[in-house]
């Protein structure tokens, strides 16, 4: 049996319902009675059954490279190019409105050996977006900061407080306007001295092409939830890398399931070279899904060796946390 994950977010690729429907209804029936080695063909065919449902088909496409890898004994990553690194350097998002729950969880991240957190920024007043990066380069020296803005600022306050922010010298600044703003985007990116990195500006393929050509960005977040299969993904960060931008791994609020899936492609994607963000399996869910757990060491998420993703749900997790739909 093959596993997939299919993780939405409303205000940002689409709805649980939305996922359940286009996979039920338009996806599934691409795979009756076809192999998995007809991944390619499959995938093509499901990024045109049905618009958007970007979530479901990167679903799907795990749960095809996890069968194959189950029948095969290959792992994941055999199945996109083979493996380029053993860990990836995980990141941990802090964006509690309670700060000190968030020092807290910089306290315990650090003690396991994460270096790279994210400050998600513009959910509230400027002053505490200052307060709190005032307080971590302070107390927290050894961790390097990344700023994410997830479209948060108007276009009239963008430009003061993101060069504000930079003065800190974060990693990189992401998505602080919304995503159609292309324009401010390319001026945001020439007015400071750090790198800026879009999110929600760019999907797939498509719109890497349009986001190089149109200079709004040093870089890019690949998540398989936006480009809707792990091939991609990988080809969004293949674009990236042509125009000499970066790209890392980011997610959306996953279990270890979708991890897996997000870890094999960048094991076997070279020009990802910032890290990636699976951090809620280990530091965000109640509990995970996964019968064992998402393996991170030392700060590092460790690609697994063994067939398929490496791990499947724990049937009675699934059982337990499923919500019942609607009676007929």
């Amino acid at each position: 049996m093959g596993w997939g994950e299919a993780s939405p977010w409303v205000v940002f690729t689409g709805s649980p319902e939305a996922s359940y429907a286009a996979l039920n209804r338009y996806l599934r029936p691409l795979t009756l009675g076809r192999r998995v080695s007809e991944r390619a063909a499959i995938m093509a065919q499901a990024h045109h059954a049905v618009a958007h449902a970007t979530e479901a088909k990167a679903a799907l496409d795990s749960a095809l490279v996890d069968l194959a890898g189950q029948i095969t004994g290959a792992p994941a990553y055999a199945f996109m190019g083979g493996k380029s690194r053993n860990t990836i350097p995980l990141s941990v998002s802090i964006a509690n409105p309670d700060f000190d729950a968030d020092i807290a969880l910089m306290e315990r991240i650090r003690y396991d050996g994460v270096r790279l957190i994210k400050l998600k920024t513009g959910f509230r007043e400027h002053a505490f977006d200052i307060l709190r990066l005032e307080h971590i380069t302070r107390d927290f020296p050894e961790f390097s900061i990344r700023i994410d803005y997830n479209q948060g600022l108007s276009p009239e306050e963008a430009p003061a407080r993101v060069a504000d922010v930079a003065q800190f010298k974060p990693d990189f600044i992401e998505q602080p306007v919304r995503a159609p703003n292309y324009t401010l985007m390319a001026k945001l990116r020439d007015a400071i001295d750090v790198p800026l990195l879009a999110d929600e500006s760019v999907f797939g393929p498509e719109d890497m092409a349009r986001a190089a050509a149109e200079r709004i960005c040093d870089g890019v977040s690949v998540k398989i939830m936006k480009t809707g299969s792990l091939a991609r993904a990988q080809e969004v960060a293949a674009i990236a890398a042509a125009h000499g931008l970066t790209a890392y791994g980011g997610d959306m609020f996953e279990s270890g399931l979708a991890h897996l899936a997000g870890t094999h492609m960048i094991a076997a994607t070279p020009a990802i070279t910032l890290g990636c963000e699976f951090y809620q399996a280990g530091y965000f869910l109640v509990e995970d899904i996964l019968e064992t757990p998402f393996r991170v060491e030392n700060g590092q998420v460790i690609v697994p060796d063994t067939p398929g993703l490496g791990a499947a749900p724990a049937l009675d997790k699934l059982t337990r946390y499923a919500i019942a739909g609607p009676k007929s």
